[in-house]
């Protein structure tokens, strides 16, 4: 269980961007081998990332992922569900996306919406959340059983930061869309939200599924933690690959290729 006393959880020295673009660089270098050593060995990996409003789920996720094939490494962000989706098994739509043998799928929010932004906001009744915590340790049994790599991550970001972020996002024409009506309800919820957590940790953290808790108080060693864990967590090596060298072009039947572009619609050069 976290404190819950978050705010006054203690903050880290802030990482200057030259420090922390080496040090992301040496694990992204690491990232493209792990890439390599999935596909070679057909690995079937989900990671997960939740937690709280503005703890910096996205921004963690694009720094694992900027370096790496979106063929490899697939992000998936779900909507909230249709009509049809809500009269579906509940874990359904995310089954649909479980990666296949050379796969790595993160889940931008996951399953455990049921134990949280669902039950606070009262999308699910009480009987709906309870069933989801006592079902979830034995379908994720299932799924690690069956050959999958699970790993889930809760980002835990304290009151006081998460207030400056919002605030910032209302002055930053940039990131207003990050701003939702359910982030500022979230926002006045803290507490229910706390309370959530605890629950869902509590159910839901097990030997063969555990949760990792990563501060992100301090974006950049926030994400320089959560992709080191993975690095981590997924067993691996130097995938064997032969050198790669460019072939001589043909030069078979070559014609003037920029002439041919004469006609057509350029973009105007305005830089």
């Amino acid at each position: 269980m976290l404190d819950k006393n978050a705010k006054d959880s203690p903050t880290p020295e802030k990482m200057s961007r030259k420090a922390y673009m080496k040090e992301l660089r040496k694990l992204q270098v690491q990232l493209c081998d792990l890439q390599a050593w999935v596909k070679f060995k057909g690995l079937r990996v989900i990671i997960l990332f939740e937690g709280r409003d503005a703890a910096g789920k996205g921004g963690t996720i694009k720094a694992l992922t900027e370096k790496v094939s979106p063929r490899v490494f697939r992000v998936i962000a779900l909507p909230a569900p249709s009509d049809r989706q809500k009269t579906q098994m509940f874990l359904q739509r995310y089954i649909e996306h479980f990666p296949a043998a050379g796969e790595v799928v993160i889940f931008d929010r996951s399953w455990y919406n049921r134990a949280g932004v669902e039950y606070v906001m009262g999308f699910c009744s009480q009987e709906e959340h309870d069933r989801f915590l006592l079902l979830c340790p034995s379908i994720e049994k299932y799924i690690v059983d069956a050959g999958i790599i699970l790993i889930k991550f809760w980002l835990e970001v304290g009151m006081e930061e998460q207030e400056r972020r919002f605030k910032a996002r209302i002055d930053d024409p940039l990131r207003q869309w990050k701003l939702s009506p359910m982030d500022l309800e979230s926002y006045r919820r803290w507490y229910d939200y706390s309370r959530a957590r605890d629950s869902m940790l509590d159910a839901t953290n097990s030997a063969h599924a555990p949760w990792h808790v990563v501060r992100t108080d301090n974006k950049r060693r926030g994400r320089l933690n959560c992709i080191s864990q993975t690095l981590k967590l997924i067993p691996y090596k130097k995938a064997p690959h032969e050198r790669v060298e460019l072939p001589r072009r043909s030069t078979k039947e070559s014609y003037n290729d920029q002439e041919s572009l004469n006609k057509a619609l350029f973009v105007p050069e305005k830089y």
